[in-house]
């Protein structure tokens, strides 16, 4: 490894020198060369920053790629990309994808333990290489020479965290026991393997068996490390030390729930010392019962995506109005949706944010009960809590079709927008007097998951598509269909 060794002052002035230079520039290998036989040959950023930034070949091996200081650390290089685009000079980034670290060799893990294992030695010390996938469609292997890189750092996941890894790790570990203790040949339940990461808080396994799965750092997790180190703020609740599983996580939820099931939101929030604050009309702002589980956590204030290890394990906090006869009064709004991916025709389903969006995160449901029909907020029931992930079987039945939709009605030039009317024939229009307009995507009255576009002002509808001015659309769960969903699940 003589070739691999670096002192960490020398590596500094190496990755601080390709600062702001695109990886095309830095590139004086001719890495870029075997883009033009393969044009969809994948990893080719990570080589340029190894073989023409370090001077070293790629290898595959279950070991860290550098030493640096006599530390054995592991180079990974990721791409980044924006989430604000209003400024060429100033915007946050979100990770562009998971990010692999090793394989799950069922018949290493099983001897392993965490402290020894090839995963901890991939994770323990990190060297972190960010470029910026500066494009909005995906691109072949050759554009990447185009994308800048951004920053570089030295990351250490600490003591709290490497418990949480631990526990992911043996879930996985421990299930791969139990099927060669129990069963003659256990490859015949490998598949379960993928299931496993509903329980798993920083990483997860793909592709599914019978490819070889390897362990993954979720997106959320390596999106919120690079966001920490460009100096954006979390917020750390007091509670974050004794939280590393989901284990952990229910019992937290529990105890709130035996604390405060069956009070009503101004109960909640008086006990919480939580301020409700009120509009013009001397009605409870909605938001209080965000504030309510963010207090659960014992955070005072702010949203729960602040907290960090909450960003990290890509849980979405929501709240469930159930009527006082057991149904749902309003739908669930959830991510906004970029239809610059959404249309592009060389983005498969799997690779897509939407698809990524249903198999990465959690959604954790506050549960109230209206007590009557026109019941206001404040004398909303808590009932507790519900956890939902999706599963496989429910995006491919409900969250595919609508994709496949969106991409057949802007791709074929078949979106339509039209004069939304009244049953009785007229035109609609908001209190504003604007018309209202609909679109022919999917609606809810046929699609589990459906479109809907949102805006605080009805004048202005700031989102171009096919020519058609609209609002920004932000894909949406059916209210019915959650209540089903939520009904067959135990409180927390």
């Amino acid at each position: 490894m003589s070739n691999r060794k670096f002192k960490r002052e020398e590596l500094e002035n190496i990755l601080s020198n390709i600062k702001g230079k695109t990886l095309g520039d830095v590139d004086t290998n001719n890495i870029f060369e075997k883009t033009i036989y393969s044009p969809k040959v994948t990893g080719i950023a990570g080589d340029v920053i190894e073989q023409s930034v370090l001077g070293y070949p790629a290898d595959n091996k279950q070991r860290p790629d550098l030493m640096v200081d006599d530390v054995e650390t592991e180079l990974k290089t990721t791409g980044l990309k924006r989430i604000k685009k209003d400024s060429k000079k100033e915007f946050e980034v979100d990770a562009k994808e998971p990010m692999s670290i090793t394989a799950v060799s069922p018949d290493n893990i099983v001897n392993e333990e965490f402290d020894s294992s090839s995963l901890w030695h991939k994770l323990e010390n990190m060297l972190m290489v960010y470029y910026l996938y500066d494009s909005e469609k995906t691109v072949l292997a050759s554009e990447y020479a185009r994308f800048p890189v951004l920053d570089y750092q030295f990351h250490k996941f600490e003591d709290e965290e490497k418990e949480i890894l631990q526990k992911d790790w043996e879930l996985v570990r421990n299930f791969i026991r139990k099927l060669k203790d129990e069963l003659k040949d256990p490859t015949v339940r490998y598949h379960e393997i993928s299931k496993l990461r509903e329980n798993m808080l920083y990483m997860d396994t793909a592709p599914k068996y019978p490819n070889p799965p390897r362990f993954r750092l979720r997106r959320s997790v390596v999106s919120t490390i690079v966001q920490k180190h460009l100096k954006k703020d979390f917020k750390r609740s007091y509670i974050y030390t004794k939280f590393s599983s989901y284990d952990d996580l229910k019992k937290i939820l529990h105890t709130f729930t035996h604390e405060h099931k069956g009070k009503n939101i101004v109960q909640v929030a008086n006990d919480l010392r939580i301020e409700l604050t009120r509009n013009k009309k001397g009605i409870v702002n909605k938001s209080v019962t965000e504030r309510v589980l963010t207090a659960a956590f014992g955070a005072s204030s702010g949203k729960l995506r602040k907290i960090e290890v909450f960003a990290k394990i890509g849980i979405i906090p929501k709240t469930i109005a159930i009527s006082s006869i057991g149904t749902r009064t309003e739908d669930t709004k959830l991510d906004a949706i970029d239809f610059s991916e959404w249309t592009d025709i060389s983005i498969s389903f799997e690779d897509s944010m939407v698809y990524n969006y249903f198999i990465n995160h959690v959604l954790l449901f506050s549960v109230f009960q209206e007590p009557h029909t026109d019941a206001p907020v404040e004398e909303n029931i808590f009932l507790g809590f519900k956890r939902i992930s999706f599963d496989d079987d429910f995006i491919y039945a409900h969250v595919k079709p609508t994709w496949d939709k969106v991409r057949e009605l802007v791709n074929n030039n078949e979106l339509a927008v039209s004069e939304a009317v009244t049953k009785y024939g007229s035109t609609r229009k908001n209190k504003t007097g604007t018309v209202v307009e609909a679109t022919n995507f999917p609606k809810s009255k046929d699609y589990v998951v459906f479109l809907r576009g949102t805006g605080q002002d009805s004048t202005k509808k700031s989102y171009t598509l096919n020519g058609f001015n609209m609002y920004p659309q932000h894909f949406w769960i059916k209210g019915k269909f959650l209540v089903e969903m939520l009904s067959e699940i135990e409180f927390i």
